[in-house]
């Protein structure tokens, strides 16, 4: 018995590996967002994304369309507390769980992720997919264009300033800066800080 597979079932494992990954209904709503003006409808967009499926709190605002990318799950592994601030040019990266508190500020150009790939070897260090869900404490603010590597969980009032990547979990109440990202400072509720 011939185990080899024939042409027709491997054109269908390459379409399925290839388009496994798209998704109609963001595409589609990705299109209808660009022509929202950046930095303006807010809610549209905001209600846009919870009427596509994604879980999004109420009184957030979201600047502009997301950079969205993930799996199968890609809905149900984004949610966004109450009366958070998503700026532009953020990326999402939901091929695991992203689970944003309330009042948390996405500053310009912030990068979540939740996949990376397990060291391997030499002649391909880029090995299996590995994935791992960020969580983002109520009160967080996340600096422009710093990034959180996947399994990080920045906790509740966390500071992460501009640029800063983030490899390890914030603790509550602090500040973090810099690559990787290490504490500057513990704030207190009286004390402001600015990225």
């Amino acid at each position: 018995m011939d185990t080899k597979p024939r042409a027709w079932e491997k054109f269908k494992i390459l379409l399925h590996e290839e388009t496994s990954n798209i998704h109609p209904r963001l595409i589609a709503l990705a299109t209808v967002a660009g022509f929202l003006p950046r930095d303006q409808a807010h809610t549209t967009r905001t209600r846009m994304l919870s009427l596509a499926g994604f879980r999004i709190g109420e009184g957030t605002r979201i600047a502009a369309f997301p950079k969205i990318n993930g799996s199968a799950q890609l809905f149900k592994n984004l949610v966004v507390g109450k009366n958070c601030d998503i700026g532009t040019d953020c990326v999402l990266d939901l091929s695991e769980r992203i689970t944003i508190g309330d009042r948390v500020t996405l500053s310009p150009g912030v990068m979540i992720l939740t996949s990376t790939h397990e060291l391997d070897i030499r002649e391909h260090r880029a090995g299996p997919l590995q994935m791992s869900p960020v969580n983002i404490g109520d009160g967080a603010w996340l600096g422009p264009r710093c990034i959180i590597l996947p399994g990080v969980t920045v906790g509740a009032g966390a500071v992460v300033d501009p640029g800063t990547v983030v490899n390890k979990d914030v603790a509550p109440h602090t500040r973090v800066g810099g690559i990787p990202g290490m504490q500057l400072e513990v704030l207190t509720a009286s004390e402001p800080a600015v990225p």
